[in-house]
């Protein structure tokens, strides 16, 4: 194979490879083909059908904090597969895989910078980790992060996305429920705020604890937010559930959150309630 070979098959290797892996995204709603990059540059937002994607911690912070500097608080260790769980998999193996697909220790992350020049510890669920589902280590994440935010003084933001608790940690990941309330109640004795952001999906024990205990809730456009799946309530109560139940817009309407924030509007809608909810003292005694 001569010289010329060898480049043009090189060019059309990237190019196929560039085509199928990374040059497009297909819309999870409307189906419709965008460059990845026009996709990525645009919040991870399809600019045809305004559907917000799910997003992970990285590309949360970096969307987030001031000049895209901020500092990644350590997860926690915890004992991990406390019940030595097997479905079809070992829950251990099942973790490893996690953690190797997402380069993430477990489904909450945590991070500390500037919100429009505002310090806030930021808390970032991540639902490509086992369905950002809550366990022992979701749970020490949440409580690392309250105490962070006790200790600078600061709000605690948290951004939801999650299938529920963990099955796989059994009795133990419904134990976070509380634990993380009475975080909050340490939270809430600081005079801190505690800042909820609802994203697409947030279901199950999540929302039935410290998902829907912020001082202020927001949602993203279109995220699905509720206990139980829409066919086991309708299964249950034997009606037809209206349409876009469990939507936040739905929820927002019957005035079960504050507001349905735009993911562009995010950082200056949070910037601004972090003004409210804790202003600068210093600059308040310079007054």
């Amino acid at each position: 194979m001569n010289w010329l070979s060898r480049v043009r098959n090189g060019i059309q290797s990237l190019t196929k490879r560039q085509s199928e892996d990374n040059l497009w995204h297909k819309c999870r709603k409307c189906a419709s083909m965008v460059f990845t990059k026009e996709w990525a540059d645009n919040g991870y937002v399809c600019p045809r059908c305004d559907h917000h994607d799910r997003i992970g911690p990285a590309a949360r912070f970096d969307a987030l904090f001031d000049r895209k500097k901020y500092e990644v608080l350590p997860s926690p260790e915890v004992r991990e597969d406390p019940l030595k769980f097997r479905d079809t998999k070992r829950y251990s193996e099942r973790i490893k895989a996690a953690r190797a697909s997402t380069g993430e220790r477990d489904a909450l992350i945590n991070a500390i910078g500037r919100i429009e020049g505002k310090t806030a510890v930021v808390g970032v669920q991540d639902f490509a980790f086992m369905g950002g589902s809550m366990g022992v280590a979701v749970g020490a994440a949440f409580l690392a992060g309250v105490d962070k935010a006790i200790a600078r003084k600061c709000p605690y933001v948290l951004f939801t996305a999650a299938g529920g608790a963990r099955m796989q940690e059994g009795i133990l990941s419904l134990m976070q429920m509380p634990r993380t309330t009475v975080a909050l109640a340490r939270l809430r004795e600081a005079g801190l705020p505690y800042i909820v952001v609802l994203t697409d999906p947030t279901t199950g024990g999540v929302t039935a604890s410290y998902a829907m205990l912020g001082d202020v809730q927001l949602a993203e456009p279109g995220a699905l937010i509720g206990f139980a799946g829409q066919r086991v309530i309708e299964q249950t109560i034997r009606e037809k559930l209206p349409e876009g139940f469990q939507r936040a817009e739905y929820l927002l309407e019957h005035g079960m959150i504050d507001m349905v924030v735009h993911r562009h509007a995010l950082k200056d809608r949070l910037a601004r309630l972090i003004g409210y909810l804790a202003p600068d003292k210093d600059k308040q005694k310079a007054a």
